[in-house]
């Protein structure tokens, strides 16, 4: 049986496993957890719907070659991993939004770092699914014990930048023509960061 933190998050000896049930700004309750196998459709479906809706992402839908089995199999092999995790946001059995931490590197000088990445339904933003997915990858991040955090982030991006600051992530760098969208032109990508072994 694992053992449970004070936050409810329970931790098996050699994988990460989440599941936390929050109340969003709205009062209704949400799931948050590890994504499994059995999950594949669902996340596919709001990967591609959450791309579609905002310019902000790294990929249009139209670029998306996964198919439903291929995201099942990337979901079972995060399950199977003690170093990273793919978390999803649940509410009456459907998907709001995903997020997980993946790991810069096995070797040693950067071992230490890992990746964060998210993205909501539009539909669900500002209640507040976000910050709720973002807190759960950084205690997720600190468990497997990596020391630093890191996203990129649109610079016209103002509520992640605000959300990600309001977190304790502070800017780094910038990347000017981090982006060519097919709408805008280059976007800016700021790059941000959070330690994690203070």
């Amino acid at each position: 049986m694992p053992a449970l933190s004070q936050s409810g998050m329970k931790w098996k000896k050699s994988i990460m496993e989440y599941n936390k049930t929050i109340q969003l700004k709205d009062g209704r309750t949400c799931l948050l957890r590890n994504g499994t196998e059995a999950d594949g459709r669902a996340a596919l479906e709001n990967f591609n719907l959450a791309h579609a809706q905002t310019d902000f992402l790294l990929s249009y839908p139209d670029e998306s070659d996964m198919t439903a089995e291929q995201e099942a199999q990337f979901l079972k092999g995060k399950t199977e991993n003690a170093a990273e995790i793919e978390m999803l946001a649940e509410m009456d059995g459907r998907v709001l939004g995903l997020a997980g931490i993946e790991s810069l590197g096995r070797r040693e000088k950067t071992r230490h770092r890992a990746e964060f990445g998210i993205s909501i339904d539009q539909n669900y933003w500002g209640r507040g699914v976000g910050r709720a997915l973002t807190e759960a990858c950084i205690e997720c991040a600190k468990k497997a014990g990596y020391a630093q955090l890191e996203l990129s982030v649109v610079a016209d991006n103002h509520r992640a930048i605000a959300l990600y600051e309001s977190l304790g992530f502070v800017e780094y760098g910038r990347n000017p023509r981090g982006f060519r969208s097919r709408l805008s032109g280059w976007q800016e990508l700021v790059l941000m960061r959070l330690e994690l072994d203070d």
